[in-house]
């Protein structure tokens, strides 16, 4: 099992990364690929997940370990595939989506791409009760790129380069012009949390 990868991040597309490390280019499907623009050419640790069946081998990466956790719990939900997990873990926080399966919250959890009550019931079903420990704590440095004692400054670009990141998901300039002022009454940790902030004002609209 391949725990993280640490190495270049040399490349990025809609749907990966590719991170260089010992002469060795390891594609890395994520999320929210365009998080990592700015880290082109740079170091970066990203956790894996290595996904293995019959006809697939593919390297899944995440920013935190709590993403990681849940990508691999929710696998294990019937109807639930890497490409529906994914989806999850773009549009909310894993301790949003705790909360959900706490408090069987099925509205929440249908508003995924391809999650229905029948799928909604099933999650909850699966996961209450087993996923408590994964909130994550606001004390603990999670997130890999991003401090959490922003200033203004540094909040207002966040806010910009979520913005950038959901223009490259293929949302309009209008539908974003609408969002920023909702997203600059926010105060997240990472333009990560910004992003799923964003898309979650998204869903509601």
């Amino acid at each position: 099992m391949i725990a993280y990868v640490r190495g270049l991040l040399t490349d990025l597309d809609d749907d990966s990364v590719i991170v260089e490390t010992n002469g060795v280019g390891y594609e890395l499907i994520c999320a929210n690929p365009y998080l990592f623009q700015e880290h082109i050419d740079n170091e970066v640790k990203i956790y894996t997940y290595h996904y293995v069946r019959e006809d697939l081998q593919a390297l899944y990466g995440f920013k935190k370990k709590e993403d990681k956790a849940l990508f691999s719990k929710l696998l294990n939900v019937s109807g639930i595939g890497p490409k529906g997990a994914l989806a999850i873990l773009a549009s909310t926080s894993v301790g949003d989506f705790v909360a959900a399966i706490e408090q069987e919250d099925e509205k929440f959890l249908t508003r995924f791409p391809g999650v229905g009550k029948k799928t909604a019931r099933q999650m909850i079903l699966d996961l209450k009760g087993k996923l408590t420990a994964w909130i994550p704590d606001e004390e603990n440095e999670s997130s890999i790129f991003y401090a959490k004692d922003h200033t203004s400054q540094e909040r207002n670009q966040a806010v910009e380069e979520a913005l950038e990141a959901m223009k490259a998901l293929g949302y309009s300039e209008r539908e974003l012009k609408t969002l920023r002022p909702e997203l600059s009454k926010k105060e997240h940790a990472n333009v990560d949390d910004y992003v799923r902030q964003g898309l979650q004002l998204m869903m509601k609209s």
